[in-house]
């Protein structure tokens, strides 16, 4: 993951070579197996790893977005690209959120799946109808595009929402290869802990809009213009880390705001997706490799 980019632009390889995250970033990176990456400790630093040196490139190539955004983890490195924090704040305080986020998880026996066509309405009438029923803790997590949403928490409850789901009409149900139940009430103590490291960890004023996954608009659409560049922006991460990612209203905002050309910065192009069936319109390219990168100078 990054292997290439990291030989062809050696200006960004400081980024990789950083210990801020408190473990070797680019051996963990280039070498280690899908498993371990899996693990919400290592994935988080690691995609701000990679986000961070696309992003560099990006802007050597002389790019400045409008706004940016991001999906989960992601958002904290579209508030990098907006200049909120640098890399290395960006990867300390990743590797924290994974942290809390795996001890949060610590214990409980969870699962998250997406829920493939199924209205919103129908998914959270299941997810009612599961939480209602004794089984534990479920809840929307995300609301990726038209026709999937996911869903998380304690696993009985989430597969007694996975029936629900089917009975009213859902094609399919798909479990997803994650670490825990991110993104619902479970992550409270994640959160808590967020807010405190959070507390010590300067903020400068975002240079570019940035859309926020809880709201799915920017900060200074949801709070008073006095607070957004600090406490405000604080509290919408904190919130981030229990509540649901309303990736498609992102979308739609973006969409609404004129915005006409989307670059996906990954590894993987499940955002691309998400854009497309969301704004059809939107013109998405992805960038996971060295040869995407020389294709976007060229494109851009």
């Amino acid at each position: 993951m990054g292997r290439d980019i990291y030989e062809a632009y050696p200006e960004t390889r400081d980024i990789f070579d950083s210990a801020a995250a408190g473990f070797d970033l680019r051996a963990m990176c280039f070498d280690s197996d899908a498993q371990t990456l899996a693990k919400t400790r290592y994935t988080q630093p690691c995609m701000a790893a990679f986000a961070a040196t696309v992003t560099r490139i990006l802007k050597g190539f002389g790019l400045r977005p409008d706004y940016t955004a991001g999906l989960s983890l992601g958002e904290y490195s579209a508030l990098h690209a907006a200049g909120v924090w640098d890399a290395e704040t960006l990867l300390g305080v990743l590797a924290f959120r994974g942290l809390a986020m795996e001890r949060s998880a610590a214990g409980v026996d969870s699962r998250m799946t997406a829920v493939l066509g199924l209205d919103a309405e129908k998914v959270g009438r299941a997810v009612a109808d599961a939480s209602s029923s004794g089984l534990g803790v479920v809840a929307v997590t995300n609301v990726n595009c038209p026709g999937q949403i996911v869903i998380g928490g304690e696993t009985a409850a989430v597969i007694a929402a996975e029936k629900e789901c089917l009975a009213l009409g859902a094609k399919r149900c798909l479990p997803l290869n994650t670490s825990g139940p991110f993104h619902t009430p479970l992550m409270e103590n994640a959160s808590v802990e967020l807010r405190e490291k959070l507390a010590s960890t300067a903020l400068l004023p975002p240079e570019i809009p940035v859309i926020f996954n809880v709201t799915g608009e920017t900060a200074a659409a949801a709070v008073d213009e006095e607070t957004i560049f600090d406490d405000e922006i604080r509290g919408l991460l904190c919130l981030g880390v229990k509540s649901p990612v309303l990736f498609e209203k992102t979308v739609r905002t973006l969409d609404a705001l004129g915005v006409d050309t989307a670059i996906e910065i990954g590894p993987g192009r499940a955002l691309s997706g998400f854009v497309r069936r969301t704004a059809p319109n939107m013109r998405v390219l992805s960038i996971e490799s060295a040869e995407d990168l020389e294709k976007a100078r060229a494109w851009l």
